[in-house]
C-alpha cells in the first residue's frame, strides 16, 4: 500500500494521496499456505537465492534431510557417503540423519543427495522419526488400496503409520463406499506437501510431550456482578502475569500520577481506560484505524507528518507521553498518536520481524504482521554482509544497522541497489530486460498458482523493455528500477489494476480509499510514474517529498513518503538484484556510493570550489536518523583536490537534463558507504 501526493497547480492547489497496493506473495491462496508459512517462520523451510519459496517444486533427498534436521534440532555431523561432498551446504544435515539412522543410503554407500524424494521414501523417513520419538499408532484399520506399487512391505507399514498418525494424508479411491485410501507411493513430494507433513508432526509432538491435564470438576459459579464501565480518561497501571496483562484496581486521575506508580519494578504498563499507552520496554506497531496506517510526526504537536507506517508493521518503542508515543520508524525517531499505534510489552512479544543469512549467503527478511499475529512472508534483500553468521537472527528497523537479540549492534550494511541513485543507468539492453520478463513469468506459470496461469500471455510487462530503455534515455531514470517497481506493484503485470486499467504502479490507490488511475496502455502508467513522481515531487531536490533519488527506507529515499510499507525500498532493491543476477551481474556494485553527512542544507556545485555563480541546487535540511548515518545518497564518479585545498567529490546529480549531469560536493560533507 502506498501514499503519493501529486501537486497540480492550475487555478488552485489540489493534493491527492497515492498509495499503490502491495502484491500478494507466491504462498497466498495455496491450500497448504498456513502450514508452509509456519515452517518458514520456524526456519525449517528456507527460500532460494532469488527470494522465492517455490511451493510446487520437487524436494530432493538432501533438502528433505535438512528440513528434518531443523525440525528435530539435531546436531550437525559429518557424512561418510561416497557421493556427498563434506563441504557442501547440506552435508552436515545428511550426516546428522545418517548418525541417527533416520535416513539411510544404498548398499554401495551412496546417499543420492540430489535425487527427488518420493512419497514412499518420505513415509519411511517419517515412520522412523515416529519410532525415534516413541510414538506408537494402530495401523489395523488403515487400508492402502495401491500397496502393490510399494517397493517393500516395510514401506507399506511405514505409510500406514504416517496415515494413522495423521501426518501424511492418503487420497480417496473411486469407490466412495470404501474406507481404503490411495497413497501414490511413487509420486514426488512437493515443498508445500513436505511443509505440511513436518507441520503436522510438530503439532503431534505438542500433544505427546505436553498432554492436556484432566479437567477439574467445574463448580456452579456464583453470580458475578456486572463491573462498572471503564472511564476512558482514567489511568491505571498494569503488570504481566503468566503471559496476561493484569490491570490494577487503583485508578489515577492524571498521567503524571500513574507515572509515579509506573516506576515500580512490578509494573509493566500504563493504561488509559483499557488502552495501553506506555510500557517499560517492547514493540509498537501501526494498528487498525480508518487510515490503515500510522502517521509519524516531527514533534509532540502531532501536526507535521514526516513519514507513515503500514497497518500491522512494527516500530521500535522509545517512550510515551499522555498524548503521544515516541517510536523509531526506519532510522527516524518521531511521534505517533495513541489511536494509531498499539504497544506490546517485551514479556508478551510472541513474534517480530527478523533478518537471517541463508546457506547460500543471501539475506532474507522475515515479516511479522502484528494485527494478524503471524509471520506473513519473507523476501530476499540480496547478498548478506560478512559480519552475519548463517541462520542467526538479526534485528533492524532501518535495514542498515543490524542488532542481535540482546540489542548489541553487530554491523552496518547498505544494500547496494537500495541506495544506488536511479540516475545511474542500467547496463542491460531492452532485449535483455524482455528476456528476463519472459523468464520470470515462465517461472511463475510453473508454480501452478491460479493467479499466475497463462502469465506469459497475460502479463502487461511483456515486451515493455524497449519503452523502459527509451524512458531511461529521455528522463534519466534507471530502466531496471522502473521494471523492479512495476513487478513489485503489479504482481509481475498480473494484478487486477494492471490487467483491467493498465496501471502498473497502483497510481491513485489510497490506503484508506482505493481509486486507481486508468491508463489506455501500460506505457502510459510508466510515463506517469517517472514524470510525475520520480522526476517530480520525489526525485528532484526541489520536490516537496525529496529525500534522495534512491529506493531507500523510512529515513532516506523515495520510501520515506512514497510508501506506507517500510520495506518498499528494500523489496524493490531485491527485485533489482534478482534481475541483475539473472542477466549476468553487470550492474551490482558498478558505482561507488556515498551519502551526505550534514543535517543542515548542503549545496551541490558545478565546479569543485565555493563561489556565488556555481550553485546547481541545494539539498534541504534533513534528519540523519539513528546514529546519524542517513543523508542524501549519491553516486560518486571521481575525487580531486579543489583550489581551496579540500577534496571534492564529483557525483551524478539528482536532476535530469537539461541540468548538468555531474556536480561537486566537498569531501568533508560526504561519506563513502558500502
Amino acid at each position: 500500500m502506498k501514499k503519493l501526493v501529486a501537486i497540480i497547480i492550475a487555478l488552485s492547489l489540489v493534493i491527492t494521496a497515492y498509495i499503490p497496493v502491495q502484491a500478494a506473495d507466491e504462498l497466498t491462496g495455496l491450500t497448504l499456505e498456513k502450514e508452509m508459512r509456519a515452517m518458514i517462520e520456524l526456519g525449517i523451510i528456507q527460500g532460494y537465492n532469488d527470494g522465492t519459496v517455490r511451493p510446487k517444486d520437487d524436494v530432493t533427498r538432501e533438502q528433505f534431510a535438512a528440513f528434518i534436521v531443523r525440525a528435530l534440532k539435531l546436531p550437525a555431523a559429518a557424512p561418510n557417503y561416497t557421493d556427498v561432498n563434506p563441504s557442501s551446504a547440506l552435508a552436515s544435515a545428511i550426516g546428522a540423519l545418517q548418525s541417527t539412522g533416520i535416513m539411510k543410503g544404498t548398499l554401495d554407500n551412496k546417499f543420492n543427495p540430489t535425487k527427488k524424494i518420493t512419497r514412499e521414501e518420505m513415509a519411511i523417513t517419517m515412520a522412523r522419526v515416529l519410532d525415534q520419538k516413541n510414538i506408537t499408532v494402530s495401523v489395523d484399520s488403515i487400508i492402502v488400496a495401491d500397496q502393490n506399487k510399494f517397493g517393500s512391505s516395510d514401506s507399506i507399514i511405514a505409510a500406514k503409520k504416517t496415515i494413522a498418525a495423521k501426518i501424511i494424508n492418503g487420497f480417496a479411491t473411486e469407490d466412495k463406499t470404501s474406507s481404503a485410501v490411495l497413497f501414490k507411493p511413487k509420486d514426488l513430494s512437493k515443498r508445500d506437501q513436505v511443509s505440511a507433513v513436518i507441520y503436522r508432526f510438530i503439532e503431534l509432538m505438542k500433544t505427546v510431550e505436553t498432554p492436556e491435564p484432566m479437567p477439574e470438576p467445574i463448580p456452579t459459579p456464583e453470580p458475578v456482578p456486572t463491573p462498572p464501565p471503564v472511564e476512558v480518561n482514567t489511568f491505571y497501571v498494569a503488570s504481566v502475569k503468566d503471559g496476561e496483562i493484569v490491570k490494577s484496581t487503583t485508578s489515577y486521575k492524571t498521567f503524571e500520577e500513574a507515572s509515579k506508580a509506573f516506576s515500580s519494578s512490578s509494573v509493566d504498563a500504563i493504561l488509559k481506560g483499557d488502552d495501553m499507552i506506555k510500557i517499560k520496554s517492547g514493540l509498537a506497531y501501526s494498528t487498525t484505524n480508518p487510515k490503515n496506517y500510522a502517521s509519524i510526526y516531527s514533534d509532540t504537536s502531532l501536526k507535521t507528518e514526516i513519514t507513515y507506517i503500514q497497518k500491522g508493521r512494527e516500530m521500535k518503542y522509545i517512550g510515551s507521553g499522555p498524548d503521544y508515543v515516541i517510536v523509531q520508524a526506519g532510522g527516524t525517531i518521531g511521534y505517533a498518536k495513541h489511536s494509531e499505534v498499539d504497544l506490546i510489552p517485551s514479556k508478551v512479544v510472541i513474534g517480530q520481524d527478523y533478518y537471517s543469512k541463508n546457506g547460500s549467503g543471501m539475506l532474507n527478511h522475515y515479516l511479522y504482521n502484528h494485527v494478524t499475529k503471524k509471520l506473513e512472508s519473507f523476501y530476499q534483500v540480496g547478498p548478506a554482509p560478512d559480519f552475519m553468521n548463517t541462520s542467526d537472527k538479526y534485528y533492524s528497523y532501518d535495514g542498515v544497522q543490524f542488532y542481535d537479540n540482546k540489542g548489541t549492534l553487530k554491523g552496518t550494511f547498505f544494500p547496494y541497489f537500495q541506495f544506488q541513485s536511479v540516475r545511474q543507468p542500467t547496463n542491460y539492453t531492452a532485449e535483455e530486460l524482455d528476456q528476463y520478463i519472459l523468464t520470470v513469468l515462465t517461472e511463475k506459470e510453473a508454480t501452478k498458482i491460479a493467479r499466475y496461469a497463462n502469465a506469459v500471455q497475460k502479463s502487461k510487462l511483456v515486451n515493455l523493455g524497449t519503452y523502459l530503455k527509451e524512458v531511461e534515455s529521455t528522463y534519466e531514470v534507471n530502466a531496471m528500477f522502473i521494471l523492479a517497481a512495476a513487478m513489485h506493484e503489479s504482481d509481475f503485470g498480473l494484478s487486477s489494476y494492471a490487467q483491467t486499467i493498465n496501471n502498473l504502479f497502483g497510481i491513485g490507490v489510497y490506503d484508506s480509499d482505493p481509486n486507481a488511475k486508468v491508463y489506455a496502455k501500460p506505457e502510459n502508467s510508466v510515463y506517469a510514474f517517472v514524470t510525475r513522481y520520480i522526476n517530480g515531487t520525489y526525485g528532484l531536490p526541489t520536490g516537496s517529498y525529496a529525500n534522495g533519488a534512491v529506493p531507500g527506507n523510512k529515513t532516506t529515499g523515495f520510501n520515506v513518503k512514497y510508501a506506507s510499507d517500510p520495506q518498499w525500498g528494500s523489496k524493490i532493491a531485491g527485485h533489482m538484484y534478482r534481475i541483475d543476477s539473472a542477466l549476468g551481474g553487470r550492474d551490482f556494485g558498478q558505482a561507488k556510493l556515498g551519502i551526505t553527512t550534514p543535517n543542515s542544507t548542503l549545496n551541490v556545485r558545478s565546479t569543485p570550489e565555493v563561489n556565488s555563480s556555481n550553485l546547481l541546487y541545494t539539498y534541504k535540511r534533513k534528519e540523519l536518523g539513528v546514529n546519524n548515518i542517513f543523508g542524501y545518497p549519491v553516486v560518486i564518479i571521481s575525487k580531486e583536490i579543489g583550489a581551496d585545498g579540500y577534496y571534492w567529490y564529483k557525483v551524478l546529480t539528482d536532476t535530469p537534463s537539461p541540468s548538468p549531469e555531474y556536480g561537486w560536493i566537498r569531501g568533508d560533507l560526504l561519506r563513502i558507504i558500502e
